[in-house]
């Protein structure tokens, strides 16, 4: 077994990216405070081939040092938009027909494993704050909600963890129908 090269991995150009069919997934970063966690949910949105990614709150922006040492150029290949009001992006969503899903921990969430992605649909999902997850207000407005089962003590995961655990899930069932 040998480690492959960077040349040997077919990484798509700048403009290829912009050009290819995008996964008809929608993410929405919900007064987000790490840098890093933005700049690692740009990163796993381009790998995935999202189709955007919308910044509310108090998540910070592009350009930006901190969030490029993650995101590693991810921020000139995922499109990407700024709104205050995270309501005002679900409500928006929802009015062109995308489900949106918080990903949180709430009564009447559905395992992940156990959600079904129905084909032709396109889907946003909903991360919140570090501290204290999706914010009810967003909860409330949203289609449904996606529970990460965990065993463990904490029951809380790192965001960026999240979003690539939940996005890796629903990439795989779009693509493979797993």
């Amino acid at each position: 077994m040998r480690k492959l090269e960077n040349s040997e991995l077919d990484r798509k150009s700048i403009e290829a990216f912009r050009q290819s069919e995008k996964t008809p997934l929608i993410l929405v970063l919900d007064d987000i405070r790490s840098l890093h966690n933005i700049g690692s949910v740009f990163r796993t949105a381009d790998a995935f081939l999202i189709e955007k990614i919308y910044l509310c709150g108090i998540t910070a922006t592009p350009p930006n040092k901190e969030i490029h040492k993650t995101a590693l150029g991810a921020t000139k290949t995922v499109a990407w938009e700024h709104n205050k009001n995270v309501l005002e992006v679900i409500e928006n969503l929802k009015k062109e027909n995308v489900t949106v899903l918080a990903i949180e921990q709430v009564q009447s969430a559905v395992f992940l494993q156990d959600f079904i992605v129905e084909k032709d649909k396109k889907y946003a999902l909903v991360f919140g704050n570090e501290v204290f997850g999706v914010a009810q207000e967003a909860v409330a407005l949203c289609d449904g909600c996606i529970e990460i089962p965990q065993l463990g003590t904490k029951h809380s995961l790192n965001i960026s963890v999240s979003a690539g655990i939940v996005v890796w899930d629903l990439f795989k069932k779009m693509n493979w129908n797993l």
